[in-house]
């Protein structure tokens, strides 16, 4: 069935929103001060970003294509593989459910962000933080997990194995998505994704909290141009190799 442009950027909204709000939900859970979950390690921090991802791609596969990432959708798109026409409300709609899913964050968790005065616990519920404070080291890790995680979802989605079952593809990109955050994420964050990390660092920007602290804007590019730039190769690879 073909959805109208509406319905698909629609499903794109919700489905960034469920990534981010399980997401760094997740984190808020175990880094937040007084939580059920706090100090439940970065296993926690990796179930949930799986989970985040995995449940609106077997939501919204079949809609938008559940790319709910901008890096997938620009990558796709220079390489010929999705309409230039569409790119800018697949965008907006990705920022804007970013920043919707990190408000369900601020009010499923606002008492214990009042009880937290660390402010680098803080901003990690929202985005991302270079433990190493090198924009460089930052930048070679969210490239290499997003390259990863595009060429890896094109092949898994595309793969004849998985075409007349692609609900097993979609389980299969969860796992993906679990064993980066628990692989690679330990560096940064990780946000493999430029809504996932900017429209929560905004919203961090604005929202009135508690020891809230500095939002980073000096590491803010990081995240957004490496995720952009790894899925404009990795989807060049994908086509060059399997289109």
């Amino acid at each position: 069935m073909e959805y109208s442009l509406v319905i698909r950027t629609a499903a794109e909204f919700i489905g960034t929103a469920i990534l981010v709000l399980l997401g760094n939900g997740s984190v808020a859970d175990v880094d937040l001060k007084g939580t059920k979950g706090s100090q439940g390690g970065w296993i926690l921090i990796a179930l949930g970003y799986g989970a985040g991802v995995m449940i609106p791609v077997m939501m919204f596969g079949s809609v938008s294509g559940a790319q709910i990432y901008p890096a997938m959708t620009l990558g796709l798109a220079a390489n010929g593989l999705f309409p230039w026409s569409e790119v800018l409300p697949y965008l907006i709609a990705q920022m804007l459910g970013a920043v919707f899913g990190q408000l369900l964050v601020i009010w499923s968790y606002k008492p214990y962000y009042d009880k937290t005065d660390n402010p680098t616990a803080i901003l990690g519920t929202f985005s991302t933080i270079d433990n190493a404070h090198s924009r460089l080291d930052g930048f070679i890790n969210e490239f290499i997990g997003t390259f990863l995680l595009v060429f890896a979802a094109l092949v898994i989605t595309h793969e004849q194995a998985f075409k007349s079952n692609i609900g097993v593809a979609n389980l299969s990109l969860g796992f993906l998505v679990m064993t980066l955050v628990a692989s690679l994420g330990g560096a940064t964050g990780p946000a493999l994704n430029p809504a996932r990390d900017l429209g929560p660092r905004i919203l961090h920007a604005l929202y009135p909290l508690k020891s809230k602290g500095d939002s980073q804007w000096s590491y803010s590019w990081v995240p957004v141009v490496a995720p952009i730039a790894a899925g404009l190769v990795a989807a060049f690879l994908y086509k060059v190799m399997f289109a």
